[in-house]
Protein backbone atom coordinates (compact mmCIF):
# COMPACT_ATOMS: atom_id res chain seq x y z
CA UNK A 1 0.00 0.00 0.00
CA UNK A 2 0.96 3.67 -0.20
CA UNK A 3 1.73 5.57 2.98
CA UNK A 4 3.30 8.88 4.03
CA UNK A 5 6.51 8.31 6.01
CA UNK A 6 8.38 10.54 8.43
CA UNK A 7 12.10 9.73 8.24
CA UNK A 8 13.48 12.56 10.39
CA UNK A 9 12.11 15.61 12.24
CA UNK A 10 11.98 18.73 10.12
CA UNK A 11 11.79 16.82 6.85
CA UNK A 12 8.75 16.54 4.55
CA UNK A 13 6.79 13.30 4.55
CA UNK A 14 7.59 10.95 1.67
CA UNK A 15 5.06 8.76 -0.14
CA UNK A 16 6.35 5.18 -0.16
CA UNK A 17 5.23 1.61 -0.85
CA UNK A 18 4.98 -0.16 2.50
CA UNK A 19 3.76 -3.53 3.75
CA UNK A 20 1.03 -4.20 6.29
CA UNK A 21 0.51 -7.43 8.21
CA UNK A 22 -2.60 -9.59 8.14
CA UNK A 23 -5.00 -9.21 11.08
CA UNK A 24 -3.98 -11.17 14.15
CA UNK A 25 -6.27 -12.09 17.07
CA UNK A 26 -8.65 -9.21 17.87
CA UNK A 27 -7.18 -7.09 15.07
CA UNK A 28 -9.09 -5.37 12.27
CA UNK A 29 -7.82 -4.30 8.84
CA UNK A 30 -9.48 -1.10 7.62
CA UNK A 31 -9.38 0.41 4.13
CA UNK A 32 -8.82 4.11 4.83
CA UNK A 33 -11.37 6.39 3.17
CA UNK A 34 -10.45 9.71 4.82
CA UNK A 35 -7.85 10.92 7.30
CA UNK A 36 -7.58 14.32 8.96
CA UNK A 37 -4.45 16.38 9.54
CA UNK A 38 -4.01 17.20 13.22
CA UNK A 39 -1.63 19.55 15.01
CA UNK A 40 -0.51 16.58 17.10
CA UNK A 41 0.98 15.05 13.95
CA UNK A 42 2.81 18.32 13.28
CA UNK A 43 4.39 18.26 16.75
CA UNK A 44 6.12 14.99 15.86
CA UNK A 45 7.04 16.15 12.34
CA UNK A 46 8.73 19.23 13.76
CA UNK A 47 10.55 17.29 16.49
CA UNK A 48 8.70 18.68 19.51
CA UNK A 49 8.15 15.13 20.79
CA UNK A 50 10.35 12.07 20.27
CA UNK A 51 9.22 8.85 18.55
CA UNK A 52 11.08 5.92 16.95
CA UNK A 53 11.57 6.43 13.19
CA UNK A 54 10.70 5.84 10.38
CA UNK A 55 7.08 6.40 11.24
CA UNK A 56 3.64 6.60 9.62
CA UNK A 57 1.76 9.43 11.32
CA UNK A 58 -1.99 10.06 11.39
CA UNK A 59 -4.65 9.12 13.94
CA UNK A 60 -7.95 10.70 12.81
CA UNK A 61 -9.70 8.63 10.15
CA UNK A 62 -12.75 6.80 8.86
CA UNK A 63 -12.92 3.82 6.54
CA UNK A 64 -14.41 0.43 5.72
CA UNK A 65 -13.52 -2.84 7.43
CA UNK A 66 -11.73 -5.16 4.97
CA UNK A 67 -10.83 -8.13 7.16
CA UNK A 68 -10.89 -9.24 10.77
CA UNK A 69 -8.70 -11.55 12.81
CA UNK A 70 -9.73 -14.34 15.13
CA UNK A 71 -11.88 -13.52 18.17
CA UNK A 72 -13.19 -10.25 16.64
CA UNK A 73 -16.92 -10.01 17.30
CA UNK A 74 -17.63 -6.27 17.15
CA UNK A 75 -17.24 -5.62 13.40
CA UNK A 76 -17.26 -7.55 10.13
CA UNK A 77 -16.04 -6.76 6.60
CA UNK A 78 -18.02 -3.96 4.99
CA UNK A 79 -18.77 -2.06 8.21
CA UNK A 80 -18.10 1.72 8.12
CA UNK A 81 -15.97 2.72 11.09
CA UNK A 82 -14.23 5.67 12.74
CA UNK A 83 -10.79 5.09 14.27
CA UNK A 84 -9.66 6.61 17.57
CA UNK A 85 -6.30 6.55 19.32
CA UNK A 86 -8.02 6.09 22.71
CA UNK A 87 -7.65 2.32 22.53
CA UNK A 88 -9.24 0.75 25.61
CA UNK A 89 -8.78 -2.67 27.19
CA UNK A 90 -12.09 -2.78 29.07
CA UNK A 91 -10.73 -4.32 32.28
CA UNK A 92 -8.16 -1.92 33.84
CA UNK A 93 -9.08 0.43 36.67
CA UNK A 94 -9.50 3.36 34.29
CA UNK A 95 -11.88 1.48 32.00
CA UNK A 96 -13.84 -0.04 34.89
CA UNK A 97 -14.33 3.37 36.53
CA UNK A 98 -15.67 4.95 33.34
CA UNK A 99 -12.47 6.61 32.08
CA UNK A 100 -11.41 4.52 29.06
CA UNK A 101 -9.51 7.46 27.50
CA UNK A 102 -6.95 7.03 30.28
CA UNK A 103 -6.37 3.33 29.55
CA UNK A 104 -2.66 2.55 29.26
CA UNK A 105 -2.78 -1.25 29.22
CA UNK A 106 0.16 -2.28 27.00
CA UNK A 107 -1.70 -5.20 25.43
CA UNK A 108 -3.83 -2.69 23.47
CA UNK A 109 -1.84 0.55 23.88
CA UNK A 110 1.42 -0.72 22.43
CA UNK A 111 4.35 1.41 23.65
CA UNK A 112 6.16 3.37 20.88
CA UNK A 113 8.53 1.15 18.95
CA UNK A 114 6.89 -2.19 19.82
CA UNK A 115 4.30 -2.56 17.04
CA UNK A 116 5.19 -4.92 14.18
CA UNK A 117 2.15 -4.24 12.02
CA UNK A 118 4.01 -2.23 9.35
CA UNK A 119 7.27 -2.69 7.45
CA UNK A 120 9.26 -0.82 4.79
CA UNK A 121 12.12 -2.17 2.73
CA UNK A 122 12.30 -5.21 4.98
CA UNK A 123 12.64 -3.16 8.18
CA UNK A 124 10.22 -2.25 10.95
CA UNK A 125 8.05 0.76 10.19
CA UNK A 126 6.71 2.29 13.38
CA UNK A 127 3.02 2.79 14.11
CA UNK A 128 1.79 6.08 15.56
CA UNK A 129 -0.49 5.84 18.60
CA UNK A 130 -1.59 2.37 17.47
CA UNK A 131 -3.23 3.82 14.35
CA UNK A 132 -1.01 5.36 11.56
CA UNK A 133 -3.78 6.60 9.29
CA UNK A 134 -1.63 8.38 6.67
CA UNK A 135 -1.87 5.15 4.70
CA UNK A 136 -4.26 3.35 2.38
CA UNK A 137 -4.89 0.67 5.03
CA UNK A 138 -4.77 0.59 8.82
CA UNK A 139 -4.38 -2.40 11.13
CA UNK A 140 -5.66 -1.82 14.67
CA UNK A 141 -7.04 -3.56 17.73
CA UNK A 142 -10.83 -3.85 17.55
CA UNK A 143 -11.06 -1.51 20.56
CA UNK A 144 -9.53 1.30 18.47
CA UNK A 145 -12.63 1.77 16.31
CA UNK A 146 -16.37 2.30 16.45
CA UNK A 147 -19.06 1.41 13.95
CA UNK A 148 -21.10 4.31 12.51
CA UNK A 149 -24.37 4.56 10.66
CA UNK A 150 -24.07 3.76 6.94
CA UNK A 151 -25.78 7.07 6.05
CA UNK A 152 -22.98 9.08 7.72
CA UNK A 153 -20.59 10.62 5.13
CA UNK A 154 -17.10 9.30 5.89
CA UNK A 155 -15.34 12.59 5.14
CA UNK A 156 -17.27 14.20 8.00
CA UNK A 157 -17.13 11.09 10.16
CA UNK A 158 -13.32 11.17 10.12
CA UNK A 159 -13.30 14.45 12.07
CA UNK A 160 -15.09 12.74 14.94
CA UNK A 161 -12.10 10.53 15.72
CA UNK A 162 -9.98 13.32 17.18
CA UNK A 163 -10.80 17.02 16.66
CA UNK A 164 -14.53 16.91 17.31
CA UNK A 165 -14.32 14.22 19.97
CA UNK A 166 -11.66 16.22 21.82
CA UNK A 167 -13.40 19.60 21.55
CA UNK A 168 -16.92 18.48 22.40
CA UNK A 169 -15.64 16.07 25.06
CA UNK A 170 -13.83 18.91 26.81
CA UNK A 171 -17.18 20.68 27.03
CA UNK A 172 -19.45 17.74 27.86
CA UNK A 173 -17.23 15.51 29.99
CA UNK A 174 -14.24 17.36 31.39
CA UNK A 175 -15.64 20.86 31.98
CA UNK A 176 -19.24 19.61 32.28
CA UNK A 177 -20.64 22.92 31.02
CA UNK A 178 -24.19 23.53 32.23
CA UNK A 179 -26.99 25.52 30.59
CA UNK A 180 -26.58 29.27 31.03
CA UNK A 181 -22.88 29.21 31.93
CA UNK A 182 -20.34 31.47 30.23
CA UNK A 183 -17.58 29.82 28.20
CA UNK A 184 -14.46 31.31 26.58
CA UNK A 185 -12.68 29.20 23.97
CA UNK A 186 -9.07 30.11 23.13
CA UNK A 187 -8.06 28.94 19.67
CA UNK A 188 -10.50 28.28 16.84
CA UNK A 189 -8.88 25.49 14.87
CA UNK A 190 -10.70 22.19 14.47
CA UNK A 191 -10.70 21.36 18.19
CA UNK A 192 -11.63 24.88 19.29
CA UNK A 193 -14.48 25.16 16.80
CA UNK A 194 -15.77 21.79 17.94
CA UNK A 195 -15.71 23.16 21.49
CA UNK A 196 -17.69 26.20 20.33
CA UNK A 197 -20.30 23.94 18.74
CA UNK A 198 -20.28 21.72 21.84
CA UNK A 199 -20.83 24.69 24.13
CA UNK A 200 -23.85 25.67 22.05
CA UNK A 201 -25.19 22.11 22.27
CA UNK A 202 -24.66 22.19 26.05
CA UNK A 203 -26.77 25.35 26.33
CA UNK A 204 -24.05 27.79 27.35
CA UNK A 205 -25.48 31.25 27.84
CA UNK A 206 -22.49 33.08 26.39
CA UNK A 207 -19.75 31.66 24.17
CA UNK A 208 -16.67 33.82 23.56
CA UNK A 209 -14.40 32.63 20.72
CA UNK A 210 -10.81 33.92 20.73
CA UNK A 211 -8.37 33.69 17.81
CA UNK A 212 -6.11 35.83 15.63
CA UNK A 213 -7.69 34.78 12.31
CA UNK A 214 -10.79 36.75 11.25
CA UNK A 215 -11.99 33.87 9.06
CA UNK A 216 -11.95 31.47 12.01
CA UNK A 217 -13.81 33.95 14.21
CA UNK A 218 -16.48 34.36 11.54
CA UNK A 219 -16.81 30.58 11.38
CA UNK A 220 -17.08 30.44 15.17
CA UNK A 221 -20.16 32.68 14.94
CA UNK A 222 -21.73 30.20 12.53
CA UNK A 223 -21.08 27.38 15.00
CA UNK A 224 -22.62 29.17 17.97
CA UNK A 225 -20.27 31.83 19.36
CA UNK A 226 -22.12 34.81 20.81
CA UNK A 227 -18.97 36.95 20.97
CA UNK A 228 -15.64 36.90 19.15
CA UNK A 229 -12.33 38.44 20.15
CA UNK A 230 -9.14 39.12 18.18
CA UNK A 231 -6.31 37.74 20.30
CA UNK A 232 -3.83 40.04 18.57
CA UNK A 233 -5.55 43.17 19.84
CA UNK A 234 -4.17 43.05 23.40
CA UNK A 235 -4.42 41.21 26.71
CA UNK A 236 -7.25 38.73 26.12
CA UNK A 237 -7.68 37.89 29.81
CA UNK A 238 -8.28 41.54 30.67
CA UNK A 239 -10.58 41.92 27.68
CA UNK A 240 -12.67 38.92 28.74
CA UNK A 241 -12.87 40.14 32.34
CA UNK A 242 -14.12 43.51 31.06
CA UNK A 243 -16.55 42.01 28.55
CA UNK A 244 -18.12 39.67 31.12
CA UNK A 245 -17.93 42.05 34.10
CA UNK A 246 -15.87 39.63 36.18
CA UNK A 247 -14.83 36.56 34.20
CA UNK A 248 -16.15 33.33 32.72
CA UNK A 249 -17.34 30.11 34.29
CA UNK A 250 -15.21 28.06 31.89
CA UNK A 251 -12.12 28.80 29.80
CA UNK A 252 -11.22 26.12 27.26
CA UNK A 253 -7.63 26.41 25.96
CA UNK A 254 -7.19 24.72 22.56
CA UNK A 255 -3.76 25.91 21.42
CA UNK A 256 -1.15 24.43 23.76
CA UNK A 257 0.98 27.45 24.67
CA UNK A 258 2.19 28.67 28.06
CA UNK A 259 0.75 32.17 27.62
CA UNK A 260 -2.69 30.98 26.47
CA UNK A 261 -2.97 28.42 29.26
CA UNK A 262 -2.11 31.12 31.82
CA UNK A 263 -4.58 33.50 30.16
CA UNK A 264 -7.30 30.85 30.46
CA UNK A 265 -6.85 30.78 34.23
CA UNK A 266 -6.57 34.57 34.47
CA UNK A 267 -9.95 35.16 32.77
CA UNK A 268 -11.95 33.02 35.20
CA UNK A 269 -14.69 34.29 37.46
CA UNK A 270 -14.68 33.07 41.07
CA UNK A 271 -15.33 29.29 41.10
CA UNK A 272 -14.42 29.16 37.41
CA UNK A 273 -12.60 26.28 35.75
CA UNK A 274 -9.86 26.44 33.11
CA UNK A 275 -9.55 23.30 30.97
CA UNK A 276 -6.29 22.86 29.05
CA UNK A 277 -6.94 20.89 25.86
CA UNK A 278 -3.98 21.97 23.71
CA UNK A 279 -0.68 20.08 23.89
CA UNK A 280 2.10 22.40 25.17
CA UNK A 281 5.76 21.98 24.25
CA UNK A 282 7.59 19.34 26.26
CA UNK A 283 8.70 20.66 29.66
CA UNK A 284 6.37 23.69 29.74
CA UNK A 285 5.70 25.06 33.23
CA UNK A 286 2.75 27.31 34.05
CA UNK A 287 2.82 30.34 36.37
CA UNK A 288 -0.52 31.06 38.03
CA UNK A 289 -1.75 33.60 40.54
CA UNK A 290 -2.01 31.54 43.72
CA UNK A 291 -4.21 34.15 45.44
CA UNK A 292 -6.78 33.76 42.65
CA UNK A 293 -7.24 30.13 43.71
CA UNK A 294 -8.62 31.31 47.06
CA UNK A 295 -11.82 32.18 45.18
CA UNK A 296 -12.17 28.51 44.18
CA UNK A 297 -10.72 29.02 40.69
CA UNK A 298 -9.40 25.75 39.24
CA UNK A 299 -7.31 24.48 36.34
CA UNK A 300 -7.35 20.98 34.85
CA UNK A 301 -6.15 19.02 31.86
CA UNK A 302 -8.14 17.08 29.31
CA UNK A 303 -6.97 14.01 27.42
CA UNK A 304 -8.89 13.57 24.15
CA UNK A 305 -11.95 15.15 25.77
CA UNK A 306 -12.09 12.43 28.46
CA UNK A 307 -14.00 10.49 25.83
CA UNK A 308 -15.94 7.24 25.82
CA UNK A 309 -15.71 7.13 22.04
CA UNK A 310 -17.83 4.01 21.55
CA UNK A 311 -20.69 5.99 23.11
CA UNK A 312 -19.74 9.53 22.11
CA UNK A 313 -19.11 9.14 18.38
CA UNK A 314 -22.49 7.55 17.54
CA UNK A 315 -24.15 10.40 19.46
CA UNK A 316 -22.11 12.97 17.53
CA UNK A 317 -23.13 11.28 14.28
CA UNK A 318 -26.77 11.71 15.30
CA UNK A 319 -26.17 15.37 16.12
CA UNK A 320 -24.64 15.90 12.67
CA UNK A 321 -27.47 14.18 10.83
CA UNK A 322 -29.96 16.21 12.87
CA UNK A 323 -28.24 19.43 11.72
CA UNK A 324 -27.00 20.33 15.21
CA UNK A 325 -23.28 19.52 14.78
CA UNK A 326 -21.87 21.58 11.93
CA UNK A 327 -19.08 19.41 10.56
CA UNK A 328 -19.42 20.69 6.98
CA UNK A 329 -18.08 24.09 8.05
CA UNK A 330 -15.00 22.65 9.72
CA UNK A 331 -13.41 21.17 6.58
CA UNK A 332 -11.23 23.86 5.03
CA UNK A 333 -9.35 21.76 2.42
CA UNK A 334 -9.61 18.36 0.74
CA UNK A 335 -6.27 16.84 -0.32
CA UNK A 336 -4.80 13.75 -1.94
CA UNK A 337 -2.03 11.83 -0.18
CA UNK A 338 0.75 13.38 -2.36
CA UNK A 339 -0.48 16.83 -1.29
CA UNK A 340 -0.13 16.10 2.43
CA UNK A 341 2.94 18.31 2.96
CA UNK A 342 1.07 21.26 1.47
CA UNK A 343 -1.59 20.69 4.09
CA UNK A 344 0.94 20.84 6.91
CA UNK A 345 2.42 24.02 5.45
CA UNK A 346 -1.05 25.59 5.70
CA UNK A 347 -1.29 24.36 9.28
CA UNK A 348 2.02 26.02 10.18
CA UNK A 349 0.74 29.27 8.64
CA UNK A 350 -2.36 29.09 10.84
CA UNK A 351 -4.81 29.46 7.94
CA UNK A 352 -6.38 25.98 7.94
CA UNK A 353 -9.27 24.80 10.11
CA UNK A 354 -9.39 21.04 9.47
CA UNK A 355 -7.89 19.50 6.37
CA UNK A 356 -8.65 15.99 5.19
CA UNK A 357 -6.91 13.56 2.84
CA UNK A 358 -9.23 11.55 0.59
CA UNK A 359 -8.05 8.10 -0.53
Amino acid sequence: MKAALLHAPGQPLTIEDVQIAKPGPREVLVRTAVTGLCHSDLHFMDGAFPHPLPLVLGHEAAGIVEAVGSDVTYVRPGDPVVLCLSVFCGHCRHCLTGHPAMCDTPEVNLPPGTSRRLSWQGEVLHQFYNTSTFAEQVLVHEHALVKVRPDMPLDRAALLGCAVLTGTGAIFHRAAVRPGETVAIIGCGGVGLAAVNGAALAGAGRIIAIDTQASKLNLAKTLGATDVMDAASGDVAEAVLELTHGGVDHAIECIGLKRTAEAAFAMLAPRGMATIVGIPPWGTKLELDAIAMLADRRIQGSRMGSNRFRLDIPQLVDFYLQGRLHLDHMISDRLTLPEINTGFDRMRAGTAVRQIVLF
